[in-house]
């Protein structure tokens, strides 16, 4: 941290103006950031109990939106089915940063700069890259319908509303984005963090953790290496948005194209 005072030099002393100094070229050490801040009380469990949520509120809004299992579900009760689970599991991480900490904007390094931002999108753009390579091979091994999302059931049937495809749109692209990234590299972050077990111990934990929990066993290991680019802006800046921003530049491809099938423009 820069003092905010600077003692005077003493006489006879000169400044050189040689360049960019030492510390104006090398990046900023997320750990030595976040050692000016202060700590929080709520860990593990806090992931748990967001965890938890999030499975018992999918189960919950399944048996009843769907209580019979021969019975039609519509497609706006499979949006809420998928939507709301995830948006509640990011309302209780923030509320236990509140009650248990300083506040998101403190807990989840929420507070960032632009060049922050500007890594997320580039990582973003280079995940789109990787992301289309591992799929392309991805779906040669285990073939085109085990490669689908859990969420590209919803387009089974093919077109869709209108209205519904937009929201599933927003929710692929920009609302799932924020709200996987306050729960994992937020939440789940600052837990590991708080053990001070290392960045590189968080980036594979919650790397690995965030595949996992996606209950898609086939698609596991794709999305291991969709998760790098992601955990690597989070590594690299110290800073959630970053994360958020390239974990939304890598989902808009596959969103936008979810958004064309589902309004009949583009084959399923």
């Amino acid at each position: 941290m820069t003092p905010l005072h600077q003692p005077d030099e003493p006489p006879g002393a000169t400044t050189a103006d040689d360049g960019p100094t030492l510390s104006a070229v090398q990046p900023t050490d997320p750990d030595e950031t976040d050692a000016e801040l202060p700590t929080h009380r709520w860990g593990f469990g806090a992931f748990l109990l967001t965890e938890a949520v999030l499975l018992l509120s999918a189960v919950f809004l399944a048996a009843i939106l769907d209580p019979h299992p021969t019975s039609t579900v519509t497609v706006g009760d499979e949006l809420v089915g998928t939507i709301v689970p995830t948006i509640l599991a990011a309302g209780v991480a923030v509320l236990a940063t509140i009650l248990r900490g300083n506040g998101p904007v403190i807990d989840l390094r929420i507070r960032c700069t632009w060049t922050d931002l500007r890594v997320g999108l580039k990582l973003g753009l280079a995940g789109i890259a990787l992301t289309l390579v591992a799929a392309v091979i991805w779906t040669r091994i285990v073939g085109a319908n085990d490669a689908n999302s859990a969420i590209n059931t919803l387009l089974d049937g093919g077109k869709m509303p209108l209205t519904a495809a937009i929201v599933m749109f927003l929710y692929v692209w920009l609302i799932g984005p924020i709200c996987e990234e306050i729960i994992f590299r937020g939440l789940l972050w600052g837990a590991i963090d708080r053990q001070q077990w290392g960045r590189w111990a968080a980036f594979g934990l919650t790397t690995a953790i965030f595949a996992a929990s996606h209950l898609e066993p086939i698609r596991t290991t794709l999305l291991l290496v969709i998760a790098i680019p992601i955990g690597l802006a989070r590594l690299r800046t110290g800073k959630l948005p970053a994360a958020i921003v390239a974990h939304q530049v890598n989902n808009f491809l596959p969103a936008l194209a979810m958004l064309l099938v589902a309004m009949g423009v583009m084959a399923n």
